[in-house]
């Protein structure tokens, strides 16, 4: 499937703005009283940003062939 270039910006824009949210996310649960009652959350974050990360790099990867 072809993505213009201006398509790869709005998405990495958009994939940077939720990649933020996330790490604050981690940040603030990881800082409760009571992390450890926060597992679940905190795992699927993290989750969340690794697959973020990785769809950042294939749309850079992208862009540059473009």
């Amino acid at each position: 499937m072809e993505y213009s270039k201006d398509d790869l910006i709005k998405a990495k824009r958009q994939i940077d703005s939720t990649l933020h949210k996330l790490r604050e996310t981690v940040k603030t649960l990881s800082a409760k009283e009571n992390p450890g009652r926060y597992k679940s959350q905190l795992t699927l974050a993290q989750r969340r940003i690794r697959a973020f990360e990785i769809a950042n790099c294939l749309i850079e990867r992208e862009m540059e062939q473009a």
